[in-house]
């Protein structure tokens, strides 16, 4: 992703495009919308599973790739894995220019020979945990059809 944030040669179009493809090869969306959804996801149908997956994917498109502009030369170091079965953690630093370290956790997910991520964690602050608490509460004090109302409506 870092190269093609700092190729002078793509417009903005272009390296969103390519950010997109990057991302959804690497992030599990359907894992992550999963996780996200918590002990909603079992109570849902296979049709409203697939929907909700798609209008994740919409939040997290939205929340991250919109930003691509406020990329400003970091850089990114790897500091160490840990690997269990088919679940992985990956920590990194991100390094901006000035020097300051903001610490990076990305969890990981082995399916059919294929690491994926599902989770990312950003000064410890997890993305589906997040999303699975905001989710909860609007569930919890409305409904789900709610939830899916207020994503479509976000679109």
């Amino acid at each position: 992703m870092v190269k093609v944030l700092d190729d002078p040669a793509l417009n903005t179009t272009q390296r969103r495009a390519e950010i997109r493809a990057i991302a959804l090869d690497a992030f599990d969306v359907a894992e992550a919308a999963r996780r996200a959804l918590g002990p909603h996801w079992p109570k849902r149908t296979p049709a409203e599973r697939e929907e909700f997956i798609g209008l994740f994917q919409g939040l997290l498109e939205r929340g991250y790739l919109s930003r691509i502009g406020e990329y400003g030369g970091e850089r990114v170091q790897y500091v160490a894995e840990r690997v269990d079965g088919d679940h992985a953690t990956v920590r990194a630093l991100i390094v901006t220019q000035k020097g300051t370290q903001v610490p990076v956790e990305a969890r990981v997910l082995r399916r059919e020979d294929r690491w994926r991520m599902y989770d990312v964690l950003i000064e410890n602050v997890s993305l589906v945990a997040s999303y699975r608490s905001q989710f909860d509460r609007v569930i919890r004090t409305s409904s789900y059809e709610e939830l899916v109302r207020r994503l479509k409506a976000r679109e």
